[in-house]
């Protein structure tokens, strides 16, 4: 039986730009590709037409179909990575195992079982940071701590970009370092328990245009004005290297938006309670009203506002929803109807297509007014004024309430200026002084 070294495929789903699999391939001469799909993760999905499986399924075939055009392929596995690994080291005479580095709490308790099972037997483990730019203690304070405000962390990271450029990992040349083999089997969308939804996912390009035009059309939801790069982002299908670079030569705004998914990443790395708990404990004090008929119509698209319902059937029709749109929705849930921020989290975990941890914790604690740097309590968005700033000629509602100028259409399921007082009265209760 012949020595092989395995890369571990897992949120960095490409061959170009692969800072751990190009380390695999340097020092190795067979390299074994294997991507797990993991029944922890899959346990936990509530519909068996889920398109983030869809596009996992995709394009992990496109990657084993490039690797066997190379003579190697990848071998797909079905079950709990631990599980998994015990098997592949019988049955293999492993060396070492190379992955890329994750920030959330459930993959680190995951990677810390396989580094140990590893360790007793005696296989390497090297894994390497590749979904960020800088990680864990690379942007500190000069105190030594974490930044929990995105200004002075956006400044640092710059600055440190410009002594430190990321450096690219080009494969060029070390493709007869895979473990030549025969195509494996990969295992069907139905013998994952999922169907397939025939969802078109978007292309994993970066949009010179779009990009340049960033700063301009964002906020503008009825504009094709952001790059739709987030579910590439979330699996790695493009590299983050790749995108700063595009960043810096085409638009700041974009590239602020690329270090604010950072930030977040870094605040979850260092304070892993946030994923339940507000980052500002006194958030927690709120005396949330939770009124489940109210969260139910917020969930389909049927509070009366035509701003917030057009976003959430945007998200319910599609897994996407505009970024300006998101944070109307999650002020309207949390401020408007008083309903904990951690339910309109796990919606929104639920439902997009882009789901990333550290951005949809991010983001809704920033419009809970909890998180770190967040808009602050008595920061209201009025959504009517919202409409008219965003979507001035009513194309993006049109679109998606299309009888919204109908006297049939919802009445507001709670009037803006009494909801306004009432939420600066509760969250003023429980955070009194921020």
């Amino acid at each position: 039986m012949k020595e092989i070294a395995i890369f571990w495929f897992r949120r960095d789903l490409r061959l170009k730009d692969n800072c751990g699999l190009y380390h695999a391939l340097k020092e190795n001469h067979r390299v074994l590709p294997v991507f797990i799909f993991d029944t922890d993760i899959l346990n936990e999905l509530n519909n068996d037409d889920e398109p983030r499986v869809e596009f996992l399924f995709e394009r992990i075939s496109e990657l084993k179909a490039h690797l066997e055009s190379m003579g190697s392929s990848m071998m797909v596995l079905h079950g709990k990575p631990i599980d998994q690994f015990r098997s592949l080291i019988g049955n293999f005479m492993v060396t070492r195992v190379y992955f890329n580095h994750d920030y959330e709490p459930h993959a680190i308790a995951r990677d810390l079982r396989i580094y140990q099972l590893l360790e007793k037997h005696d296989i390497e483990v090297k894994s390497f940071k590749d979904q960020v730019v800088f990680e864990k203690d690379e942007i500190l304070k000069k105190d030594g701590k974490p930044y929990t405000v995105f200004t002075p962390y956006m400044k640092k990271w710059k600055s440190k970009l410009n002594m430190n450029p990321p450096a690219g990992y080009s494969i060029d040349g070390l493709e007869n370092r895979f473990l030549k083999t025969d195509g494996f089997r990969v295992p069907s969308m139905e013998e994952l328990g999922f169907k397939k939804t025939g969802r078109s996912f978007p292309p994993a390009v970066f949009d010179e245009q779009v990009i340049s035009n960033y700063h301009l059309n964002r906020d503008y939801p009825a504009l094709d004005g952001t790059t739709r790069l987030g579910v590439h982002f979330r699996f790695g299908t493009v590299s983050i290297r790749q995108a700063v670079k595009r960043a810096l030569e085409l638009n700041e705004t974009w590239l602020n938006e690329l270090i604010w998914r950072e930030f977040f990443m870094m605040i979850l790395w260092h304070f892993p309670y946030v994923t339940d708990q507000s980052f500002k404990p006194q958030y927690d004090e709120i005396e949330w009203r939770n009124n489940e008929q109210e969260f139910d119509d917020w969930c389909r698209g049927m509070t009366g506002y035509p701003i917030v319902d057009a976003g959430m059937r945007q998200l319910n029709q599609t897994g996407y929803m505009h970024n300006r749109v998101r944070m109307i929705t999650a002020s309207f849930l949390t401020k408007h109807l008083l309903i904990d921020w951690r339910w309109g989290e796990s919606y929104f975990a639920e439902k997009l297509l882009d789901y990333e941890l550290a951005s949809n914790n991010g983001g809704w604690q920033w419009a809970a007014g909890s998180g770190c740097d967040a808009a602050p309590y008595f920061r209201i968005f009025n959504p009517y004024r919202q409409a008219q700033r965003f979507d001035p000629e009513n194309k993006y509602i049109e679109r998606w309430v299309p009888e919204f100028r109908d006297p049939e259409y919802n009445k507001p399921i709670v009037d803006h200026k009494f909801a306004r007082e009432r939420a600066l009265k509760v969250y003023g209760k429980a955070v009194k002084k921020e």
